[in-house]
């Protein structure tokens, strides 16, 4: 009877694992680098877990709040993958004294081969306190990014 549990347990989980993939996304250019990757379902939807990322901005001082930036699992607001398309949309807040400054990742890319995707990543930096009228200030950055599906 064990072994047949222990088969039985072995197939679920071998099944389980095929109904899984991944998405991740790199970039290091002049202005940014950045590497952002999730687990994803297949079925159910396709929700992703597991989220993680690292950004780095690269004009901005070593000591600045908003120079590097850690994303989790709450900060990919909104994802699109298919056979065409991978869309990431990805959102963090820092609270600084409090003010609070924000980084606004978008991922727009297209298929150019099975699992890679080819495309932009715009960053809008909204920082509260580089504005002394105290509405604050967004800088945009934009450049190319390549991404990967399974």
């Amino acid at each position: 009877m064990r072994t047949i549990i222990c088969a039985t347990g072995l197939l679920l989980s071998a099944s389980m694992a095929c109904a899984s993939g991944g998405i991740w996304c790199n970039v290091d250019d002049a202005a940014v680098a950045f590497e952002v990757g999730a687990g994803v379902t297949r079925g159910m939807g396709g929700p992703t877990f597991n989220f993680r990322g690292d950004l780095e901005i690269k004009a901005r001082s070593a000591d600045d709040h908003l120079r590097k930036t850690v994303f989790e699992d709450a900060n990919l607001t909104q994802y699109w993958l298919d056979d065409k398309d991978l869309r990431l949309n990805i959102y963090h807040e820092h609270e600084v004294a409090q003010t609070f400054s924000s980084v606004e990742l978008t991922i727009l890319t297209k298929a150019s081969d099975e699992g890679v995707y080819d495309g932009q990543y715009t960053l809008a930096v909204y920082d509260s306190t580089a504005d002394k009228d105290g509405d604050g200030k967004t800088t945009d950055l934009t450049g190319k990014v390549s991404c990967g599906a399974e």
